[in-house]
């Protein structure tokens, strides 16, 4: 059984009277400095020279550097930016100046796990990884709520390491509500997987698919919408409310025995060997490779395949049925 550690089991003195730098204030960025700021840290932004986040998080309370003086300034540096920029602020901007002791933390393992960072040894290496988008970190804290994270030491320098994160963990609201221990091999391994097979890419591709199959069979496109789309949050609130178990108690019976009996002949072994194949090119560093060879050579492929899918049937129609329900405003 996995080690969780709630607020109880967390000591915040290992970091109450440090400095802590957060490189970024886009979606995990902003929640991390205001939730690190609220649960009473010292905190600092750190951001590139023209930035346009400088005036919001000042606007928010925050000092605001430029990603260098807020390395030197800090005692734990988060990186709360894309895995993609990650390497290049490191390499120009931190390396640097660091000095030794000081903590290094990442909210997802990527460019630690797959070299495209190499750290010092003399600093702590950890991570805290939130398992929500931003946004939901920081409406869930200002609830007094939290959500679960997962804490991981790749270098433990200081001997204190692991405790240092899981101060961190715990002022960003994730002890309130568990922090699963892991290892930055199975925190990327298993989220770039859980993105790609079932979260991001398997739901879409089987929302579109859906789609395709009642347009062709000559239903109108507002009903195939409301049907394999609209529809799919009330059954996804459900299951994740009470499980895979209370979903199918709250649908109709006539749903469960459709759920039983066909659900496995669209999601069959063959979408598992794909599965499984997608698992391997993870797993051999295959994918991240490619993404990397992707943005090195100016993401030509991501932005045309961004543009196709934007122009997706179910995107248009989805956005004139949206266009007529305001009151998702309120419920996102």
């Amino acid at each position: 059984m996995a080690t969780l550690f709630y607020d109880n089991d967390i000591d915040d003195s290992f970091l109450i009277d440090k400095t802590i730098a957060v490189l970024g204030y886009g979606s995990q960025g902003h929640a991390h400095a205001l939730n690190l700021k609220d649960s009473g840290y010292k905190v600092i932004v750190g951001l590139y020279e023209g930035s346009k986040s400088k005036h919001k998080a000042e606007n928010e309370g925050l000092e605001v550097f430029s990603n260098s003086e807020a390395a030197k300034r800090a005692d734990l540096i988060s990186f709360c930016l894309p895995d993609t920029v990650q390497s290049k602020v490191f390499n120009e901007d931190i390396n640097p100046n660091l000095r030794s002791g000081q903590i290094l933390l990442f909210a997802h393992g990527f460019t630690i796990f797959y070299n495209q960072i190499k750290p010092p040894n003399n600093v702590d290496v950890v991570m805290i990884a939130p398992k929500a988008p931003g946004h939901r970190v920081r409406a869930v804290y200002e609830r007094g709520l939290g959500v679960p994270c997962l804490v991981a030491v790749d270098k433990d320098f200081s001997g204190e390491a692991k405790k240092i994160a899981l101060a961190y963990g715990k002022g960003v609201g994730g002890g309130r509500a568990g922090i699963l221990e892991t290892t930055f091999k199975e925190e990327t391994e298993t989220d770039l997987f859980g993105e790609q097979a079932v979260l991001c890419g398997g739901v879409t591709e089987l929302i579109k698919a859906g789609y395709e199959v009642l347009i062709e069979a000559g239903y109108e496109p507002e009903s195939a919408y409301f049907e394999v789309l609209h529809e799919l949050k009330l059954i996804v609130d459900l299951i994740y409310q009470g499980g895979l178990g209370y979903m199918r108690y709250s649908v109709s019976e006539t749903a469960e025995y459709g759920d039983y009996t066909r659900g496995p002949k669209v999601i069959d072994e063959k979408v598992k060997d794909n599965m499984r194949n997608i698992l391997k090119q993870i797993q051999s560093g295959e994918f991240a490779r490619e993404w990397i060879a992707e943005n090195d050579e100016g993401l030509h492929r991501f932005k045309r395949l961004r543009k196709e899918n934007e122009e997706h049937p179910v995107e248009k129609v989805g956005k004139e049925l949206r266009d007529m329900m305001p009151w998702l405003e309120s419920t996102t």
